[in-house]
C-alpha cells in the first residue's frame, strides 16, 4: 500500500476542513512551520491550505496528469510532515516545500517516461490554479487562429519537455510559479548567477526553436 493510502486521514484534516484557519500575528511561514514542529496540528493546515493549489498546478506540469498531480501533491505535504523534527528555517519555507517537490517530480518524471502517452496533456488546457487556458486572448479566435494557437502551445509543450532536466525545473518555477532568481537557485542548489544562465540558455533555446511560432 503506498504511503499517500496509509496517510490519506492526515492530508483529509487539512485539505477539507482548515478554511478558517489564519496565520496568527502576521507570522512567517517558516514560523508556521516551527509551530508545526512543535505539534500544532492547526499550523500544518494552514501551510496545506495556502500551498496546496500552487503546489499541485507545480506537480501537474510535470506529471501530465490531473490524478497523479493530486497524489503527488499529497506525497510532498505528507513530507512536509514527516519532515517536522528535523526542519530548520535556514532558507524560506516555500524555497524548502518547492524543493522536496522538484525531488519528488524529477524521480516521478524518470520512473514513468516510458509509460506516459505522449499527448496526454495540452497547455491550452485551463490552468489548474487559475482555471484560464494560457496565452488564450480575450476575443474568441477564429477557427484559423485556434488552430495555430493549438498548434503553437504543443510545440512549446514538447520543446519545454525536450530541455535538460535542470533548465526545464528551472523554467517551470520561473515561468508558470512566478518563482525568483534567488529562490530558483535555492531550490536548485545553484548560485544566483548561475541560474541566471541556467535560464538564459533555456529561453535561448525556446526561441531557438520556437522561432517559427514568435
Amino acid at each position: 500500500m503506498s504511503s499517500v493510502a496509509l496517510d490519506s486521514g492526515l492530508l483529509a484534516l487539512g485539505v477539507h476542513s482548515s478554511a478558517g484557519v489564519v496565520a496568527e500575528g502576521g507570522l512567517s511561514d517558516a514560523e508556521m512551520m516551527l509551530r508545526v514542529k512543535a505539534g500544532d496540528a492547526a499550523a500544518f493546515d494552514y501551510l496545506v491550505e495556502k500551498y496546496r493549489r500552487p503546489i499541485i498546478g507545480f506537480m501537474y506540469r510535470m506529471a501530465h496528469n490531473a490524478a497523479a498531480a493530486e497524489d503527488l501533491a499529497q506525497e510532498v505535504f505528507l513530507r512536509v510532515y514527516r519532515s517536522r523534527g528535523s526542519y530548520e528555517p535556514s532558507a524560506k519555507f516555500s524555497t524548502w516545500l518547492y524543493r522536496i517537490a522538484t525531488n519528488l517530480g524529477v524521480n516521478f518524471a524518470r520512473d514513468t517516461r516510458h509509460e506516459r502517452p505522449e499527448n496526454v496533456m495540452n497547455l491550452d488546457e485551463p490552468d489548474t490554479d487559475t482555471g484560464q487556458a494560457p496565452d488564450l486572448a480575450d476575443k474568441s479566435p477564429n477557427v484559423e487562429e485556434e488552430i495555430v494557437r493549438r498548434e503553437r502551445l504543443a510545440a512549446i509543450r514538447k520543446k519545454v519537455e525536450a530541455l535538460p532536466e535542470r533548465q526545464r525545473m528551472a523554467v517551470l518555477m520561473h515561468k508558470y510559479q512566478q518563482m525568483d532568481y534567488r529562490q530558483i537557485a535555492e531550490v536548485l542548489k545553484l548560485s544566483e548567477s548561475a541560474t541566471k544562465s541556467l535560464l538564459f540558455r533555456a529561453y535561448e533555446t525556446l526561441r531557438q526553436e520556437l522561432r517559427e511560432f514568435v
